[in-house]
């Protein structure tokens, strides 16, 4: 499996117990829909490995306590703590046209309040006060709040994100 054709779920935050279960914290807006799942994958050494699921409980909003089949000591799965959790794009739901996952917008371009275009986007900044679009403009990274009020439309069809920038955003970025 490849990271480029997978989410991350979320990531393995500590050992809890002595028999090999761990806490994780899910990444994603309905933690719900993942707790009937039966597999992820974990990444080490840069590569994927898929992890089979003993148990994998919904404790309060966006933990989870896991246990992962052959994991049984506090040995085993401290190994795993700090580990990104991933599931194939493919377990994904399908959106509607006006609803889109952050990874989609990638390649897409920004065009701001005046139909100029701003710059591709390159990166999606997924950070715990803010989600934040990376976006190539003049040969600099500019980064763009995702807020209602700043990213007004995102056409999927055409591959453009319509925003209505800050006043002063961009300078800030193009100041040497």
């Amino acid at each position: 499996m490849n990271k480029d054709n997978c989410f991350q779920l979320g990531y393995v935050a500590k050992v809890h117990g002595l028999h090999g279960e761990v806490n994780v914290v899910l990444d994603v807006d309905y933690p719900e829909d993942y707790e009937d799942i039966k597999h992820v994958f974990v990444e080490q050494k840069s590569r994927l490995i898929p992890l089979f699921i003993e148990h994998f409980v919904l404790q309060h909003a966006n933990k989870v306590l896991a246990k992962f089949e052959d994991y049984d000591t506090v040995e085993k799965v401290s190994e795993l703590v700090g580990s990104a959790l991933y599931l194939p794009l493919s377990e994904l739901e399908t959106l509607g046209d006006d609803q889109y996952y952050y990874h989609e917008l990638i390649g897409f371009e920004v065009l701001d309040q005046n139909q100029e275009q701003i710059g591709e986007i390159k990166v999606i900044y997924d950070l715990e006060t803010q989600d934040l679009l990376g976006v190539e403009h003049k040969g600099k990274e500019v980064l763009i709040p995702i807020q209602d009020g700043i990213v007004q439309k995102v056409d999927k069809a055409a591959k453009k994100v319509y925003c209505h920038l800050p006043e002063g955003l961009l300078d800030i970025y193009l100041e040497d």
